[in-house]
């Protein structure tokens, strides 16, 4: 289904016959349902909520709106639309409606009881013939408003208003809710309000459109339900905005701090000794930047940990829709990998990564997600785990749009100062020079036969599309036999355990428990389990600047000779190789309860590393500042502990390249779901 766009303000139609229009008695009846504290106003239409900023409109129009004055407080749904034509016919109007009802889910014919038409071509006046005055009276819309540029007295059923073009405003098309006083008409964006039906997220928000880039959070809650209600704007809004992410819905783990909410690494005890972020993430700002649309923060583990689902007291553990229901959504990074496979009108979701906290939602939501190349993104305003170690990533449900993201999120100007991550500046091209070989690892095959065999058919079709062979590879046994003066695993190990524990104690664990203890009589602070003990055995004479930046030391001599001696460039290859490992469940079922995974052959523990292995393969890339991606290639039944018939989980591969290489591996997979190796995922029980 194609759109012709017809002009800056976003007007557009389908090329498509346009459906048969309800009659205008059916429309809905605009109904109040609250006031916010922030002065917005939530209402119904039909079986839809709905929340209007009404508080920051979108525009403000002057113009003698006497006959068409509403009762102070109230709301009128309207409809927007933009033309060029100097001459305005019904067919026109018939077919810019119909591509709304067809392209957005927030417009309804609900909101056509106001019609506003704006001329913005290029002659001086503009003008309705019949059909287009037969076509609104059909329609009979309560108010209709025209710019000044029309002239004339029509004859028509419904009152005519002239309002003063929007020159300057913010306005397009698209719904709106309008109040309309004696001199004027102020038009609000209108977000549908979606049920977090799998309570994925902490909390909706949108931008508030002060002027100062605040976004405000939705405090409206539907008792029936439990569930947090999520803000959506209209698509048509951005149908116009030629920035490379307008329109994007996107969800925002809570450790990024977003100007106007509070940030509370999934703790409650932190929230509320903290302040509002009075700033964006500089990450999050570019996502905004470049059109995109922030629609709530999401749960993760408390202060980004790896707790197990059971482990989780603060927060309701996320919801993951795959199979029945019941599966595990990993950890830190949970609400935005589940969120992205549970709801179609969520577009991204944006994590971090420091042990495994994007990979592994990722694989257990049968999403696309990404450990990035170490300093590929800065994480200044984002709460920290390891300021070495953490990274930011991204999850989809569509390989190409993934690719579209990152090439341009990950700009060299987001890049992480060298002397956080303690290794050379990064150089992250965007590379054609694709590997020569796979390297299929000890952390392989998958526990499932039948999973194995969908990685098996994968491996085939990656020979095929790049002409790469397979080898088998023991990353164990090669960091084993290093001569004398490269860092073994269990240096490597303590090197990284101390690099993850010292940042997050000195800006988060330290500041948190003095300020409790100052305000409730020398009391430790109420915290999940995953880091009470740590917090309160801290030893700050052992945990020296001295030993953090020695164990830099360590893990940059680490890297300088893996990037030599096993993912290395070439001058035809960005990465020579690529090694192929699990990080998910080995294609088995994961649950949200702890004793329905006791069964080792029908199911699986999250972090298992397989007999033999020196370290989790999930540590490989934060040892080795690596890049790591996840990726969904099928999924295969099995028995649920739950529902008690046959379910699907996903099955997923993770890919290791040469840190910098990460277009490289986002250019594979364009070209392979170009050749239909790689789908994009479904929402819902099945991602296939």
């Amino acid at each position: 289904m194609g759109f012709l766009n017809l002009g800056p303000r976003g007007v557009a139609f389908l090329l498509c016959a346009w459906p048969t229009l309800a009659a205008p008695a059916k429309r809905a009846a605009w109904k109040h349902l609250q006031t916010t504290q922030y002065g917005d106003v939530t209402f119904g239409l039909g079986n839809q909520t709905y929340l209007a900023n009404i508080q920051h409109p979108t525009a403000v129009l002057g113009g003698d709106c006497s006959a068409a004055t509403t009762q102070q407080g109230s709301l009128v749904p309207f409809t927007v639309i933009f033309t060029e034509d100097e001459v305005v016919t019904g067919d026109y109007l018939k077919g810019v409606i119909a591509s709304y009802l067809e392209g957005d889910d927030v417009f309804s014919e609900d909101f056509l009881e106001g019609l506003y038409i704006v001329h913005n071509g290029t002659s001086s006046k503009a003008s309705l013939d019949s059909s287009a005055l037969g076509y609104i009276s059909g329609l009979a819309p309560k108010h209709l408003f025209l710019d000044t540029t029309y002239d004339g007295q029509y004859s028509t059923d419904v009152q005519v208003t002239y309002v003063a073009a929007p020159s300057g405003s913010n306005i397009t098309a698209g719904p709106y809710a309008a109040s309309i006083s004696e001199t004027s008409v102020a038009f609000g964006a209108v977000y549908r309000l979606y049920r977090d039906s799998h309570r994925d997220f902490l909390y909706g928000t949108y931008e508030s459109n002060d002027g100062e880039g605040t976004f405000t959070p939705v405090e409206v809650f539907q008792s029936r339900f439990w569930d947090p209600m999520i803000p959506v704007p209209s698509r048509i809004y951005s149908w116009a905005d030629s920035r490379p992410f307008a329109g994007y819905r996107v969800a925002i783990k809570d450790l990024f701090d977003i100007k106007g909410l509070i940030t509370s690494g999934g703790s409650q005890a932190w929230a509320e000794i903290v302040e509002i972020a009075n700033e964006t993430a500089p990450s999050v700002q570019r996502i905004v930047d470049l059109g995109g649309v922030l629609v709530g923060k999401y749960k993760l583990a408390q202060f980004a940990s790896g707790a197990n689902p059971w482990e989780w007291q603060d927060e309701h553990y996320p919801f993951n829709p795959r199979g029945d229901g019941w599966l595990t959504c990993s950890a830190s990074s949970s609400g935005g990998g589940c969120s992205v496979a549970a709801y179609d009108w969520l577009d991204f979701a944006i994590g971090s990564d420091t042990g495994s906290s994007m990979r592994r939602p990722a694989a257990v939501s049968g999403t696309y997600g990404n450990r990035p190349s170490q300093g590929l993104m800065t994480l200044n305003r984002v709460m920290p785990l390891g300021a070495a170690t953490d990274t930011a990533g991204v999850f989809s449900r569509d390989a190409h749009a993934w690719v579209h993201f990152a090439k341009n999120w990950y700009v060299p100007e987001m890049c992480q100062d060298s002397n956080i991550t303690g290794l050379t500046a990064l150089e992250a091209p965007d590379s054609y020079g694709f590997p020569k070989r796979i390297l299929y690892t000890e952390y392989l095959p998958l526990r499932n036969p039948a999973a194995e065999e969908v990685l098996q058919a994968f491996i085939k079709n990656l020979t095929a599309v790049f002409g790469m062979t397979v080898e088998n590879f023991n990353m164990t046994a090669v960091v084993a036999s290093t001569p004398d003066g490269v860092p073994k695993y269990r240096d490597l190990n303590n090197a990284t355990s101390v690099l993850n524990s010292m940042t997050q104690y000195q800006e988060v664990g330290k500041p948190l428990m003095e300020a409790w203890a100052d305000r409730y009589d020398g009391r430790f602070p109420p915290i999940d389990p995953a880091r009470r003990p740590g917090w309160r055995q801290y030893n700050e004479s052992y945990y020296t600047e001295e030993l953090y930046t020695e164990s830099l030391t360590v893990k940059r001599a680490a890297v300088d000779w893996f990037e030599s001696e096993v993912l290395y460039s070439t001058p035809e290859s960005c990465s020579e190789s690529i090694m192929l490992w699990d990080i998910g469940t080995g294609g088995l079922p994961s649950y949200r309860e702890q004793s329905m995974n006791n069964n080792p052959n029908d199911t699986s523990f999250l972090a298992v590393t397989p007999a033999g292995a020196g370290v989790s393969g999930a540590s490989i890339c934060p040892i080795y500042g690596c890049v790591d991606m996840t990726i969904p290639i099928g999924q295969v039944p099995y028995m649920s502990n739950v529902t008690f018939v046959e379910e699907m989980v996903p099955v997923t591969v993770s890919v290791i390249a040469k840190r910098g290489c990460d277009f490289m591996l986002w250019n594979m997979w364009e070209k392979l779901a170009d050749e239909g190796v790689l789908k994009t995922i479904k929402t819902g029980r099945t991602a296939f």
